[in-house]
């Protein structure tokens, strides 16, 4: 899907154009400026209104070729790609039970979680991981606060399968729903050690990577890797 600049909202979809999507090498690279926010229900990029519109949490301008995989002319391995979608679903399940305390019937959220895992496992293809998590982003969209979050989390967990710059996208939220969750004063203190905890769970293979690109894109992920 292509996306338009709109001034007032920073990104806006344009109607797909028919046809499979471009598995070429270049294609990854064509995705530079797409929002990094969430999916619609068929797993197409989508922005949303995050409650901060100023602060749109996108994808880097110029792609990190540490987060394509070497298939599509990066450096990412397989293995660390696993590792990356596993610790996406760790820091999603962490802050899971905000938005099932809330929806306790809708469990889209915590099939997108499991479908992350599933994809490392081989069980599923990367088109399910990344359709189930636009149905969990889409169980956000009438929510607000902690809950809202916490399915963003679990969706953007899921379509890591599909990009795996989408990690930060999982922790970012997590601790969004962290901070929206404590009492009025502890936010800030709250959703420092959510991104402690979540720094702690990090495999040794991948934590200089993800360490580095939180430092990288932190100003365009609330700046909630300060921590």
């Amino acid at each position: 899907m292509e996306y338009a600049a709109r001034a007032d909202a920073g990104w806006q979809a344009k109607p797909p154009s028919p046809g499979p999507p471009d598995s070429s090498p270049g294609s990854a690279r064509r995705m530079d400026s797409r929002p990094c926010c969430g999916d619609d229900t068929s797993g197409h990029h989508q922005n949303h209104d995050t409650g901060d519109r100023s602060s749109t949490m996108i994808l880097p301008k110029v792609r990190d070729p540490r987060f394509v995989t070497i298939r599509r002319g990066g450096t990412l391995t397989d293995s660390n790609h696993h590792l990356l979608a596993l610790w996406a679903a760790s820091c999603a399940e962490h802050v899971l039970y905000l938005f099932e305390s809330a929806q306790p019937e809708d469990l889209r959220p915590r099939q997108a979680i499991e479908h992350a895992r599933a994809w490392v496992g081989g069980e599923v293809k990367m088109m399910q991981a990344r359709a189930v998590g636009g149905h969990a982003m889409g169980a956000a969209r009438d929510l607000r606060g902690a809950a809202r979050y916490a399915a963003y989390a679990a969706g953007q967990a899921a379509v890591v399968a599909h990009v795996a710059a989408h990690e930060l996208g999982a922790a970012a939220y997590a601790i969004k729903a962290a901070r929206a969750a404590a009492p009025a004063g502890d936010g800030e203190a709250a959703g420092r050690l959510e991104c402690q905890w979540q720094r702690d769970q990090l495999p040794e293979a991948i934590r200089d990577l993800v360490l580095d690109d939180q430092r990288l894109r932190n100003d365009i992920c609330w700046s909630v890797f300060d921590c």
